[in-house]
């Protein structure tokens, strides 16, 4: 097993032994005698393994293993002293050390505390890799473990440490400061300041000022020297939301600045360099905005590294219910109220109502909800009108999908019944099914079903296309929301999904 490995030693005697002795196990061994050599060290590549003796000449091994446990915390460090106590060992233990050894020890034992260490090592990192694998359903002020947002948290995992610019794109009240403020948290930068500025709720005279700050007196009312948001922001994020309401003018001027992090206070001459992760959002289609003159194509590019989209409520399936259950719990809270959760009905419309204001739209019902009513549980009678009339029209439309069905079910048992005539009479069981198959073709069937369109076997439909048809008629009498076709059809949203995904790789 080959593996990297800093051992932190004064005697030069006992640092050849011990790291002979690793040497042994398969590690690539770096001997240094002095704290500061370490911490160099460590700066420059961070090991597998830490073995780290405790009294050095210039500073403790303890002040090293604080240092490295905050700073790279998954390095396993090893402790050995000559002056070991139960003490010590314990203090050294809560500090992070894997274990502690006391000098002199032979190769075996320590060959043993290194197995073991790097067996852990791996350990852990397998348990990492499963966390990471499984679906997460709070991450970062979201809510959710639908498929779409389980893509924008993995995006967000792999954007967060980069200095990379994110553009976040969606639907109002899908949640673009949340999502910016998520990269913020997740990342490098999480303990630096978070500074978000609309660029739609400041008036065209005041952005510039707001974004770059201004001296005193550069403008009427301006009566004293005041920062802007870059400069707050200095060494964290950035975050410019409804950035395509900003003048043409000014989006040259924060041109220059993202390109060099340097820019000029309104009214002042001295220029001024700031550390600053950008991260822009916007509720139209930004290159339809640079198409249409509205937005810089060299200020596109720049922000537009890294795209996050979000998607509508409308298609995040079960995320509607469980972020509307934290709502109603949290303002229940707030409003000193009882309510424990929703009725079916309640909830049932929640999955089929169209959401066109998002979370945003969501919080607002469920607050209004819980100040005007009293009760343990939200009826459908306490939701606006707009809302349950999503289940009135869901409704008829679930007749029309229901004929749909039956006349599919309807259409797939004739033409079992047409085949299986031959083999019934063949076998001499009874013809009294087969009249009744006669029967039902000929008498029974509604006049709209379309069976009556089967005159020969050419007219005869395969099964799966009469299953893709009933589904796609489905999808648009649903207006493309595939969950709510998928409630009517009584099926679940993947059935869907795969059966589409399945047509589209035959070419169907």
């Amino acid at each position: 097993m080959g593996f990297s490995a800093i051992l932190v030693e004064d005697s030069m005697s006992l640092g050849a032994l011990y790291s002979e002795y690793l040497c042994a196990e398969g590690a690539e061994v770096t001997h240094v005698n002095f704290g500061e050599d370490a911490l160099k060290e460590l700066a420059r590549k961070q090991p597998d393994l830490l073995v780290l003796d405790i009294k050095l000449p210039d500073m403790s091994g303890m002040d090293i293993l604080t240092k490295v446990q905050k700073e790279y915390p998954n390095i396993t460090v090893i402790m050995i002293t000559a002056h070991g106590t139960i003490d010590l060992a314990v203090d050294a233990m809560r500090a992070g050390a894997f274990d502690f050894l006391i000098k002199p020890f032979d190769s075996k034992r320590l060959s043993i505390t290194v197995r073991n260490a790097l067996k852990q090592r791996d350990l852990l990192a397998l348990v990492s890799n499963y966390e990471n694998s499984l679906p997460k359903t709070n991450f970062h002020g979201f809510i959710g473990d639908s498929l779409a947002m389980q893509t924008v948290y993995n995006t967000i995992d792999c954007v967060a440490n980069s200095k990379a610019s994110v553009f976040v794109v969606g639907e109002s009240g899908t949640g673009k400061e949340v999502c910016a403020q998520a990269i913020h948290e997740a990342g490098i930068r999480a303990e630096a300041p978070f500074i978000a500025l609309n660029c739609a709720s400041i008036p065209k005279d005041l952005i510039e000022s707001e974004i770059f700050g201004h001296t005193k007196g550069a403008f009427t009312g301006a009566v004293s020297h005041r920062d802007g948001a870059a400069t707050r922001a200095d060494g964290g994020t950035l975050f410019l939301d409804e950035l395509c309401e900003m003048d043409l003018e000014l989006q040259s001027k924060l041109l220059r600045f993202i390109q060099t992090g340097v820019f000029q206070r309104v009214g002042g001459s001295k220029e001024e360099k700031v550390d600053v992760r950008f991260i822009s959002a916007t509720n139209r289609d930004p290159w339809k905005e640079v198409q249409e003159g509205r937005f810089r194509e060299d200020l596109y590019y720049r922000l537009h590294v890294i795209p996050i989209e979000l998607p509508p409520l409308r298609q995040r399936g079960k995320d509607v219910i469980a972020i509307a259950k934290k709502l109603l719990k949290q303002y229940s809270k707030e409003e000193g109220k009882n309510f424990k959760g929703f009725s079916k009905e309640v909830e049932r419309c929640f999955g089929l109502y169209s959401w066109p204001g998002n979370v945003r739209q969501l919080q607002n019902i469920i607050r209004q909800v819980v100040v005007l009513n009293v009760a343990d549980e939200v009826a459908i009678t306490m939701l606006p009108a707009q809302v349950t009339a999503a289940l009135s029209q869901a409704n008829v439309k679930s007749v029309k999908v229901s004929e749909q069905v039956a006349q599919t079910a309807v259409t797939s048992a004739t033409v079992t019944d047409i085949h299986a005539k031959p083999q019934a009479h063949a076998v001499g069981e009874s013809t009294v099914a087969a009249a009744a198959s006669d029967d039902i073709v000929d008498n029974n069937m509604p006049v709209n079903s379309g069976i009556n369109a089967i005159e020969s076997e050419e007219d005869i439909q395969p099964l799966w296309l009469t299953e893709k048809i009933t589904i796609e008629t489905a999808i648009e009498q649903c207006d493309g929301n595939i969950p709510k076709a998928a409630a009517l059809l009584d099926v679940s949203p993947s059935t869907i999904y795969r059966k589409k995904q399945q047509w589209e790789d035959k070419g169907l």
